[in-house]
């Protein structure tokens, strides 16, 4: 296992290095970084907080993007996977804080999933509108429910079923983006 706090992007080439060393050149990279910083509702949602989000969301997966994926291009084979939650695509009330970030990311994947599928390299997206079992936030949403102020959000996953939902848009190499457990989409 190699950590990293993928928020410090002086670590990214260090990093880097390091997968690569145990690694080599990667086939596949999975992205789904999960910050620690908590929702916000939007109009509470200063600049300053906005900001913060930023490197962890979208900038470390730029840079590991550019270290990973001119291999895949010339291998002509590999797969750039994200995975977030449904709130980057359908804004929800007190669900903002990183969803500005998640929607710089989510337009970025758009673009390079257009610049390099046609270089044998798949870029694909999930957002996963329920919540998932064993994390922060479910534990989190647990808590509050036992104490009597929590809020019933819907639907709980378990995580490998995201994993095989995610793995199978990669292996039918569409849509590039899913909706989880809403719908399939390709926009």
């Amino acid at each position: 296992m190699i950590a990293a706090d993928l928020a410090e992007l002086d670590a990214i080439p260090t990093l880097v290095e390091r997968v690569r060393a145990v690694t080599g050149e990667l086939d596949s990279l999975d992205y789904a970084p999960t910050p620690d910083q908590g929702f916000v509702a939007a109009a509470d949602l200063s600049p300053q907080r906005a900001l913060d989000y930023m490197p962890l969301i979208f900038y470390s997966l730029i840079a590991l993007v550019q270290q990973f994926l001119p291999h895949m291009i010339e291998e002509r084979s590999g797969a750039i996977l994200t995975a977030q939650g449904a709130s980057t695509v359908h804004g929800l009330p007190h669900l903002s804080g990183p969803g500005p970030a998640q929607a710089a990311q989510r337009n970025y994947l758009q673009s390079l999933h257009t610049e390099v599928a046609d270089k044998g390299v798949y870029v694909g997206m999930l957002y996963i509108g329920a919540l998932i079992e064993s994390s922060a936030f479910h534990a989190q949403t647990e808590e509050a429910r036992a104490a009597g102020v929590g809020r019933d959000w819907g639907l709980t996953v378990n995580p490998a079923h995201l994993a095989d939902v995610l793995w199978d848009t990669h292996g039918k190499k569409s849509p590039k983006k899913t909706i989880y457990p809403e719908r399939s989409v390709d926009g």
